[in-house]
Parts: structure tokens; sequence; C-alpha cells
């Protein structure tokens, strides 16, 4: 009997293999099936682009994901620019796609919509797509009467403005005429652009050029294509299998053959290994051996891993714990690339966890980035990383010490404002710490490319902590720039960085250029409830320098009009700013420069108290940077600057 037993177990067993083995040969691949072209609106859509809901992530590039809310058209979204564009036309097999902006879905008339889209500055950024020409649709305005623009103005909500094709013969007289523009992106043609054919051109589109693997191989052979999402990889899903690359019977026929032979011996010793071990288990009495097994196994997800770029490598539970589950009142911040929250380890420290978003199309690219850069940088105004979860993990988790006293923008404009406001001796200091890290960076070859206020942490006892390294960039030796899509905060990002897609450390300068304007007036870098041309806080404080109605800029709760020595140094602290925020970035000065401007700004002020009164910041030309030269500011006449900088090979990022 007990015989009898053993052998119909066995059977049962190898029935079930026979099962499970005779449908992986005979089935269609279910992700073949999965991948099949969906129609979305006029266009049919697939590889690299799935439409989101219907086709497995498995089935496109992340990044590429179409939205079918729009019954006309499909729509791109563009995660980098926050942004939803019209697909008017897929040309697969040029890899080029026409697009236009999502809010001017109307095919006829001219509205204030398309005004308002212009003056957007729509961009693409991002390492998915890339403009094919740099045809411009430019909108002026605050223009001079001139009976050469009549025929391209534009009237809306009671303001005119000018329109017109960048290449126009009459372009050079509107650029004299006209104090602000903005730019938007058409495909190219030789037709003059009036105030009656604008809209419909904005229609019309533009093209894109998108990187992706190419398909038609896989296509060719019968193929759909697809990505591998963990590791990132192309796959060509066959009928009856995928494969690296395409479909065809004498390429891969061996590679498959030897992939179902080691998957049918490992499912074979596996299941005969389970069957086993039961029937031991029956006579024998195993008694709790599989619960204690899985038990202890899962009792901890602690990777292999106990460093991961020499840092250590917590399990994700710890850090579940530790944040209770993630729970939303622990929330710190949101970023662009993820969320942070307050948590406490086991051993009693105090932690900030920085999770991820898994959507997010480069978020392992940051994590690796962020971890890289501060396992080799330490500078006393620098958080301090305490470790992440393995890169294989599920969910990416950064953390780093806790930072108690929130943002450099949270007591300048944000929530402690107005119960904790800075004092000018505090805020002299956060610029000093901030222009020492920041020179640090530069000295080690790190690009920050996202200073900003909500990006410099204070303690208990106000020490700066410059945080956020998801955008960094390490920069390459004897280069002089990096070519790389703009990226950044708005409100901070140099304009030449955005124009020319060239970063160098004087993109950080720029920055840090808008922190010290909001050290100095408590303004936040854009506020939309500003005039028109002073949303931005770097036109408005420029055009308050210019005039020298340092005034109507500086803070007037620091003590700038009623006392002397605040006075200087908000003066010179502006001088200063104003450099940094020249359109050229050789006319600016070095991190180091401004760190070392900074520091002997404070050194005046030290001897000034045990010397005589300094005269008053009107009848005193204020030098700065000794043995340098800049931009001369309207407040102190300095000569011009020339860059002492080498000229060296540029890299390329793309």
């Amino acid at each position: 009997m007990r015989d009898f037993y053993y052998i119909t177990l066995l059977h049962v067993c190898l029935f079930i293999i026979i099962i499970l083995f005779s449908d992986r040969c005979c089935s269609v691949d279910q992700k073949y099936i999965d991948c099949a072209p969906r129609n979305c609106g006029n266009q049919s859509i697939s590889f690299p682009f799935y439409i989101a809901g219907e086709h497995p992530d498995y089935c496109g590039v992340p990044g590429f994901n179409i939205s079918c809310e729009n019954k006309n058209y499909p729509l791109l979204q563009i995660p980098e620019d926050s942004q939803s564009l019209l697909v008017r036309e897929i040309l697969y097999d040029k890899h080029t796609l026409r697009v236009s902006n999502a809010e001017l879905r109307s095919e006829t008339g001219n509205s204030c919509g398309a005004i308002r889209e212009i003056a957007r500055n729509l961009t693409v950024r991002g390492d998915r797509f890339q403009l094919i020409d740099k045809s411009r649709l430019v909108l002026l305005w605050g223009c001079s009467t001139d009976a050469r623009l009549n025929n391209y103005q534009v009237e809306c909500d009671g303001e005119n403005y000018v329109v017109m094709n960048g290449n126009d013969t009459n372009f050079d007289v509107a650029q004299r005429l006209c104090k602000l523009r903005a730019e938007a992106p058409i495909m190219k043609n030789d037709q003059v652009i009036t105030s009656k054919n604008y809209s419909t051109v904005m229609r019309r589109g533009f093209f894109l050029k998108w990187t992706a693997t190419d398909c038609r191989e896989c296509k060719e052979t019968g193929g759909r294509c697809g990505m591998e999402i963990e590791h990132f990889q192309f796959l060509c899903y066959c009928q009856d299998r995928p494969h690296y690359r395409n479909c065809t019977t004498k390429f891969t026929v061996k590679k498959v053959s030897k992939a179902i032979l080691a998957t049918a011996i490992v499912g074979a010793s596996i299941v005969l290994m389970i069957c086993l071990v039961t029937i031991i288990c029956t006579y024998k009495g195993c008694g709790n051996l599989f619960a204690t097994f899985f038990l202890k196994k899962t009792s901890s997800d602690i990777d292999d891993d106990v460093s991961y770029f020499g840092v250590p490598v917590f399990s994700y539970k710890d850090l579940e714990d530790a944040t209770h589950n993630f729970d939303p009142s622990k929330e710190l911040g949101d970023g662009g690339y993820g969320t942070v929250y307050h948590g406490k380890l086991k051993d009693g420290r105090e932690v900030a966890v920085k999770r991820l978003y898994e959507n997010n199309f480069k978020r392992q690219e940051q994590f690796m980035n962020e971890i890289e850069i501060l396992t080799r940088l330490r500078h006393r105004n620098l958080v301090l990383l305490y470790g992440c979860t393995s890169h294989r993990s599920h969910e990416l988790l950064l953390v780093y010490e806790y930072i108690p006293n929130g943002t450099v923008a949270d007591h300048l404009h944000g929530d402690r404002a107005e119960n904790e406001p800075l004092t000018w001796h505090v805020r002299m200091l956060i610029a000093m710490e901030t222009a020492s890290a920041l020179a640090y960076l530069h000295k080690s070859d790190v690009i920050h490319r996202d200073v900003k206020t909500n990006n410099i942490l204070l303690d208990n006892s106000f020490t700066v902590k410059v945080a956020d390294f998801g955008l960094s960039r390490l920069f390459p030796t004897a280069a002089t720039h990096v070519s790389t899509a703009p990226q950044g905060t708005p409100g901070y990002v140099d304009p030449e960085y955005h124009q020319c897609y060239q970063l160098t450390d004087k993109s950080d300068v720029y920055s840090f250029g808008v922190v010290l304007i909001e050290l100095i007036s408590s303004m936040p870098a854009v506020d939309i409830s500003r005039s028109r041309n002073e949303i931005n806080l770097a036109s408005l404080a420029v055009n308050r320098i210019q005039k020298c109605a340092l005034d109507e800029l500086i803070d007037p709760n620091l003590g700038y009009k009623s006392d002397p020595i605040i006075g200087r140094m908000t003066t010179s602290v502006a001088e200063l700013a104003f450099r940094c925020l020249q359109l050229e970035k050789e006319l600016r000065p070095t991190m180091d420069e401004v760190h070392e401007c900074l520091v002997q700004i404070q050194a005046a002020v030290d001897e000034s108290k045990n010397a005589k009164p300094h005269p008053s910041p009107e009848s005193e030309n204020v030098v700065l940077l000794k043995n340098k030269t800049f931009p001369a500011s309207p407040v102190t006449v300095i000569d011009n600057w020339t860059s002492s900088r080498s000229t060296t090979p540029s890299t390329s990022e793309f």
C-alpha cells in the first residue's frame, strides 16, 4: 500500500511537469499578445510607445506612455516638462513624430489661449526626445509703436503683443522695439507669420525625434518589440518565446532550445524535490519544517549586500518601520524625484528617508548618482548620507541625517517666516556657508545643478546643510562644459544653460545669485502674483539694481535703512548677486571668488566695530574681490571683468 502511494504521488508530480512544459512549448506567448498594436485616436500605437492602462509596461519604453483621453489625437506625456502634447503623426520608420501643444485642440480660430501657450516658453527637455529643427514662433511685448509691426500685432487681455517667425526679415526690428519675449517651437517654413495665421501655425505643431532601440528587425521577422524592465533591455516577443533580437528560426532556435531545456531541468528538479520532501514528511513527521524555514527566511529582507558604493545597506522593512510605514504625517518634503520622510532607526538615530518615485524613468540613475557623489565628499555644510537600500530592492530609498530646522525657503517666505524671521547676521552666515559648500563641490569636480533655498537645510544652530544631489553631475577633468538637457527648478536655472544646453560650474553660480537675492529680499524665486516681467525674482532684482532702487528690493525688516552696517552689507551682497546673475557665464565670478567676497564683506564689518564709523553707502565705493574685475554694478563703479579660464575641450552627456 505504501509503495502504491509513492508511485501514485510521483506520477502526479511528473504529470504536472508535463502539463506545464507542454503549455510552455505549444501556447502563444502572452507578451506577444499583450504587445499587439492598438488604435488611439487617429494613430496606431506600438513600440516604443505604449498606451497607459491598455499596454503593460513591458510593451514600450518608460517615458513613452500615451494617453487616449482625447478622441481625435493621442496625448504624449513628457514628465520632465510636466506637459502633454497632441500627437498629430507618428513616423515609426524615421523615429519621428509631429506634435502640438495639447491646450490648442481646436482646429480653427485665434485666441488668447495661443498667446498664453507661447508665453509659457514651451521647451522639450530630457534625453528621450529632441527638436529636429530650431524654427521658433516668437512672442514679444512691451513694444514701441512702429508701422512695420502692425501686421504682426495681436490683442489679448487688453495688452498688445507681436507674433512672428524668428526668421522673419522684421525680427531684428521687433527685437529692438520690444522689451520682453517668449518662444515656442514650430515646423520649418518660409511663410510670413501674421496676426491672422499664427495659431494655425502653432496647431500644425513641430517635429520631435526620439532615441530608442530600433524595432524594424524584430517586426520584419514577425515579432513585437518590448522591454525587459528590470534591466532595461530590448526584447523581441515572438509568438512562442521572447528573444533579444528577432524571431528568425536560424538565429534563435539553438538558444531557445537551451533555455527551454535548462528551465525544464530546473523546474523538474524543484517539483520532484517538493514531492520527495512531502513523502518523507508524511511518514517521518517534519512538524513545522516548512513554516520554520520560510519564517526564518522572510523575517528580514536585508539584501546580501552589506554596502553599496561604500555606504551601509538598510533593509526595506527597517526603513518602513522607522517611518511608520511611510506615514503621510511623517512627510518632510516632496521633490521632483521622490518624497522625504522623517524616521527613527532602531539604534535611536533620527533620519530623513527619501523614497524615489516608482514610475520615474530616471529614478535608478538619480539613486546611484546621489550615492556616488555623497560618498566621495566630506564637508561640514553638506548633508551626510547614512546609507540606502540595495540597488536590487523593489523600492529605492536613501537615508540621510535628519536636519530638524527646515529649509532656508521655509524661514524666508514659508511657514516659519512669520514666527521665526531670520536676522541679517544669520542670513549672512547662511550665504557664506552655502558658498563654501558649493566652492568645495566645484573643487571636487561636482556641479550641483539644483541650487535653491529649498535644498539648503538648517540645523537647530542654523548651520547650513546643502542637500539633494539627484541632479548633480561629476564634471570631467579638463572640460569647459558638459552638454546635457537643461534640468533644475524654474527661477534658478542658468539662462545660458537653458538656451545652449551647456552645463558649467557657472550654472551653479547663477542659481546661487538667486539665493542671495532671496536672502536680502525675503521674496521667493518665482511668484506669479507679481507683475508679468517680475515673476522671476532674478529679472526683478537686476531691474531694481540697474535703477539703483535697492530700497524696492531689500527687505525693510532687516534694518537696511536704520542700521548703517546692515545697509553696507546688503548693498555689497546685492552687488555680488548682480554679478552672479549675468546672462553670459564668462562675466560671472567663480564660486570660490563668491565665497571669498562674502568673507571679505563680513570681515570688513568685524573690523568696523573697532574702527571709525564707515561713511554711508551712497558716498563709498565698496570694492569687492580685490585684484578682480567684473561687470559694473550701478551701485558701485567696478572695471569690466575678463575671464581667466583656459579654453579646453568639452564633453557631451546626451
